[in-house]
C-alpha cells in the first residue's frame, strides 16, 4: 500500500471502529431492510416511522461503550434505504427533528462521540425506497430522477456544512445507478471543497450502468474503487492495496436491531479485528440499537470484553503494519510493529514449549504480554523455541507473546511463501532427509 497521507494516518493506525445501524426500522425488529425485504405497505411504514420516539437515546452512553471497547471512531446511519433522516434536514420533513422525537440525532451523536475523543463518521444511503424516481432512474422518470439526485447532493451538503468536522463519510445504496448517473465525481469534489480532510468510502456507483438482470452487478453493487478513498469489504476480510476496513455484524446476519438474532461470541468478534490488523486493515463492527435507543446488553458485554483485552494487548493491534512474517497458522496470527513480532495465540495447546519455523531475525527477548512473564528463548538457524509457557491459557480470549527482535522481523526465503504458495521444490531436501521410497524406514 502506498504511503498514507498524514491527515488519514489516524484511520490507518486506529484499526477499530463502531458501525451503528439505527432508525425507525428498529421498531419492526427484523433488520434494517424490513421495508424492502418484506415489501411492507409504504404509507403504513411511513406513518408508523413518524411516531417513532426513542426516549432512551443517549449518545453519550453509546460513546462511552465505544471508548471502553477500544474503538477509535464511529459511523452512524444518518439515512438508510427507507429514507428517514436522523438530522434536521431542510429538504424534507421525514426526519427525527420534524416528527415525534423533535431531536437532531446526528448532532447529538457527533457532539457526544467527539467529547469522548473519538473520530466521527456518517453513513448515507443514496437509495430512498419511497421514491419512484430512484427506481426508474434517468431513463424512466428523467425529471423525477434529476430532482431526487439534487436532493441527495443537497443532503450531503447539509451534513458537511452544519455539523463541524466529519472525519468519514460512508456511502451505500448506489445500486443500480452508475457514477455518471449519480454525478459522483461532482459530489466528491463538492465534499472535498467543504471538508478537505474527509475520508470518503468507495460505494459511489458503478463505473458503467448495471445491466438489467445482471446478478453479479447486483452482488457487487456500488463497490467501484474510484473515486472514493478506502475499500469496504462486507461480511469478509479481504486486503486491498489502499486503505480499507471490513464491516462486520456482531450478530449472525442483520445490521439493524432484530428480535431473536444470534450473537457471535467475543472471541469470534475479536478474531475479525485481529485478522483485519494482520492484513493491514480495519474492523468496523456493527451494532443495531433497540427501538428505544439503547445498545443491546449482549453487544455491550462483548464490546467490553474486547476492550479489556485491548487494554493489555492493544500494542499488537493498533498502528500501521501487518503480519504473517512466517508460518504460524497452527497456533494463531502474527502482527508486526517496528522490531516487535507479536504472536496472537488462537489455539493454546497447554505445552511448556512453542516452536516456530522460519524466523530469520534474531530474537533478543520474549514476553508473554498477557501476564508480563518473560519466556525462555532458544533460536537455531531455522527454528525459534519458546520455553516456560503456562499450562492454562492466561486469558479467556487470545494470549499474546511479544518477540523483541534485533531488527524488523523477517523470514528465511523458504518460509516466506507459506504452504501451497511457493515453488514446491523448496521442500525436496526436507522430504529427502527421510528417504526416497514409499516404504517405512527405506
Amino acid at each position: 500500500m502506498s504511503e498514507v497521507p498524514e491527515r488519514w494516518r489516524w484511520f490507518a493506525e486506529g484499526r477499530f471502529g463502531l458501525f451503528i445501524h439505527w432508525g425507525p426500522y428498529s421498531m419492526w425488529g427484523r433488520g434494517e431492510q424490513v421495508l424492502l425485504r418484506e415489501r411492507l405497505d409504504q404509507a403504513e411504514y411511513e406513518r408508523r416511522s413518524c411516531l417513532w420516539n426513542p426516549e432512551r437515546y443517549d449518545p453519550c452512553e453509546w460513546a462511552r461503550v465505544a471508548r471502553r471497547a477500544g474503538m477509535k471512531y464511529a459511523v452512524l446511519t444518518s439515512r438508510h434505504h427507507d429514507g428517514y433522516c436522523l438530522w434536521d434536514s431542510r429538504l424534507t420533513d421525514y426526519t427525527s427533528a420534524a416528527q415525534a422525537p423533535r431531536r437532531d440525532f446526528v448532532r447529538e451523536f457527533l457532539e457526544a462521540f467527539r467529547a469522548e475523543g473519538l473520530r466521527v463518521g456518517l453513513y448515507y444511503s443514496f437509495m430512498d425506497a419511497r421514491i419512484p424516481g430512484f427506481w426508474e432512474g434517468p431513463g424512466g422518470l428523467p425529471e423525477e430522477w434529476e430532482a431526487f439526485r439534487e436532493y441527495v447532493h443537497g443532503q450531503v451538503r447539509e451534513l458537511l456544512t452544519g455539523y463541524g468536522k466529519v472525519d468519514v463519510f460512508w456511502f451505500d445504496g448506489a445500486w443500480p445507478r452508475s457514477q455518471a448517473e449519480w454525478k459522483s465525481r461532482e459530489l466528491v469534489e463538492m465534499m472535498r471543497a467543504l471538508q478537505p480532510d474527509i475520508l470518503i468510502n468507495n460505494r459511489l456507483g458503478h463505473a458503467e450502468p448495471a445491466a438489467a438482470g445482471d446478478e453479479h452487478a447486483v452482488e457487487d453493487a456500488g463497490l467501484a474503487a474510484e473515486p472514493g478513498d478506502f475499500g469496504t469489504p462486507e461480511h469478509r476480510i479481504v486486503a486491498e492495496d489502499r486503505l480499507w476496513e471490513s464491516c462486520q455484524v456482531s450478530t449472525q446476519r442483520l445490521w439493524g436491531y432484530a428480535i431473536g438474532e444470534r450473537w457471535r461470541s467475543a472471541d469470534h468478534l475479536l478474531s475479525f479485528l485481529v485478522e483485519a490488523a494482520v492484513r493491514g486493515g480495519n474492523l468496523l463492527l456493527n451494532v443495531g440499537p433497540t427501538p428505544d435507543g439503547t445498545f443491546p446488553q449482549e453487544f455491550v458485554e462483548r464490546a467490553e470484553a474486547i476492550g479489556q483485552w485491548l487494554d493489555v494487548h492493544g500494542e499488537a493491534i493498533y498502528g500501521q503494519g501487518g503480519g504473517d512474517v512466517t508460518e504460524f497458522i497452527t497456533y494463531g496470527w502474527q502482527t508486526v510493529r517496528g522490531n516487535n513480532l507479536y504472536l496472537v495465540i488462537r489455539f493454546w495447546h497447554g505445552g511448556e514449549t512453542l516452536r516456530m519455523p522460519g524466523l530469520k531475525t534474531r530474537v533478543r527477548r520474549a514476553v508473554l504480554l498477557t501476564s508480563g512473564q518473560e519466556l525462555g528463548v532458544e533460536q537455531s538457524r531455522d527454528f525459534l523455541t519458546l520455553r516456560g509457557l503456562p499450562a492454562e491459557p492466561p486469558t479467556p480470549l487470545f494470549p499474546v507473546i511479544r518477540l523483541e527482535c534485533e531488527e524488523a522481523p523477517e523470514a528465511w526465503d523458504w518460509a516466506k511463501g507459506r504452504l501451497w504458495k511457493h515453488d514446491p521444490r523448496i521442500n525436496t531436501q526436507w522430504a529427502a532427509a527421510r528417504g526416497r521410497t514409499v516404504w517405512v524406514g527405506r
